[in-house]
């Protein structure tokens, strides 16, 4: 079941992790207690949408600004190219196929009783939690329909949000919205309600919104003692849906698809700026690790979304499918401005915040604590090698050498690709054959760390044997 781990003693981040230059009144206060953890997550946002990833199209100077007052990760990945086994891997710290939680679960399928994130696992809620923090969440959940799974089971004090893997952003009648809906669109809402807690309510704002607002007050709640806040907003996940005012701003965009997803992307900007503006007055800015990711590429067609320069998307394995926009923010504690190209990955956060927190785990971590390379204590990459498999599909990285097997439903199972990223970041030129050593190596590679994995315990056919 979800046990909370050991407590040890807050973790004092060595005076090299600090910036030069003495410490400021604010800075002294802050040091005196554990950080506050936020952990903001976009949902299904390309690689290239945002103005820090090099998108002159659509402002996003909020989510930028954490890139400019922290870390951006050039090469940031997640470990799903789908929703739900990315949150799994995110809010274990672990690869989700080392305990069956591979495939995404949609619909109703995920009310079904043994659809979710293992009770073996711990979350990274469980872990704060235990370390003293206050834990919340607003958004999107996707870990699970059926009680037990519930996030206020899996170490989450409150829970403002929905269960299932996506909502419209304001009930029927659609009042205030303009959209671009699919025919038919998903039954998203379906057995599916806003919640406060385990009680369903009657949420009129657009979603976006209300996230922004319930995210801001719990920090005007906690902000005396130490939180972990997580907000997984559904945007900008279909149905594409926008408020008005945010579509005027983008009249220049002629067509009506790309001019809602211009708006959804703004009203998430003004979102995350709004927390950042929180944190800022309560005077909590620089003793708060924040962490912006989306949880995996961007479904170009149903969304417009870019991935540029990146090959594929949402669904696949190729950098589209996993390598998203992820930065960090600590005022004080990392220096500004840094562009990282080193690859990190999701598990690395619960890695990293349980160091900062002084919290451990009763299970070993694939993530990492990135601190100590952030702040030169570590001069390596964090990583030697990550590992994807995603039911018939196959990936792994090791330098800058990547190995791929993009699956095809119904179909055989092909046979590895190789790629040099340093060379070819978007993935056109195979050197398997060219270069069979390494293929040779990388495949081995794989086979060894899939034979740590499991079967996946729901959807599908087993992935688990080796090639």
């Amino acid at each position: 079941m979800d046990r909370q781990p050991t407590r040890r003693s807050f973790l004092n981040l060595a005076a090299g992790a600090m910036c030069a230059g003495p410490l400021t009144a604010m800075q002294r206060s802050a040091a005196a207690r554990k950080p506050n953890i936020v952990v903001i997550l976009a949902d299904d946002l390309g690689y290239g949408e945002l103005g820090c990833q090099g998108n002159p199209e659509i402002p996003t100077p909020n989510i930028d600004s954490i890139a400019r007052n922290g870390v951006r990760f050039t090469d940031g990945y997640v470990t799903a190219p789908v929703c739900c086994p990315s949150r799994a891997g995110l809010m274990t710290g672990r690869y989700q196929t080392r305990f069956g939680h591979e495939l995404n679960a949609i619909g109703l399928q995920n009310k079904q009783p043994g659809v979710g994130l293992p009770l073996s696992e711990t979350t990274l809620a469980s872990a704060l939690k235990s370390a003293g923090y206050a834990t919340g969440m607003t958004g999107k959940w996707h870990l699970g329909g059926s009680p037990q799974f519930h996030p206020q089971q899996r170490g989450f004090d409150e829970f403002f949000g929905f269960l299932h893997e996506g909502h419209f952003y304001v009930p029927p009648p659609y009042a205030g919205v303009k959209g671009h809906l699919r025919n038919p669109e998903p039954p998203y809402d379906e057995e599916n309600p806003i919640l406060r807690g385990t009680q369903p309510t009657q949420e009129k704002e657009y979603l976006t919104n209300a996230f922004t607002r319930e995210a801001v007050n719990f920090i005007e709640k906690h902000k005396q003692h130490p939180f972990f806040l997580y907000v997984p907003f559904n945007a900008i996940h279909s149905p594409m849906q926008a408020l008005e005012p945010y579509l005027n701003r983008f009249t220049r965009i002629e067509d009506l698809h790309r001019r809602i997803f211009a708006a959804m992307l703004t009203s998430l900007d003004e979102g995350v700026g709004r927390i950042l503006t929180k944190l800022r007055e309560s005077g909590l800015e620089d003793n708060t690790l924040i962490f912006f990711l989306s949880d995996n590429g961007g479904p170009t067609e149903e969304l417009t979304s870019n991935n540029k320069p990146l090959r594929g998307g949402k669904g696949q394995l190729f950098e589209g499918g996993i390598r998203i926009p992820f930065m960090a923010q600590w005022k004080g504690r990392l220096r500004p401005g840094q562009v990282r190209k080193d690859p990190v990955i999701s598990m690395d956060i619960f890695a990293t915040a349980a160091a900062a927190a002084g919290a451990t785990t009763v299970r070993a971590l694939d993530g990492v604590d990135l601190m100590p390379y952030l702040t030169g204590a570590k001069k390596a990459a964090p990583h030697e090698t990550l590992f994807w498999r995603y039911g018939q599909s196959a990936a792994l990285r090791k330098g800058n050498w990547k190995l791929v097997r993009q699956g095809v439903r119904n179909a055989p199972e092909a046979g590895f690709q190789l790629y040099d990223l340093s060379n070819d970041l978007g993935e056109t030129v195979d050197l398997s054959a060219k270069k069979p050593e390494i293929l040779r190596e990388l495949t081995a590679s794989w086979n060894e760390k899939n034979s740590q994995m499991v079967a996946p315990l729901w959807g599908g056919r087993a992935a688990a044997k080796k090639k």
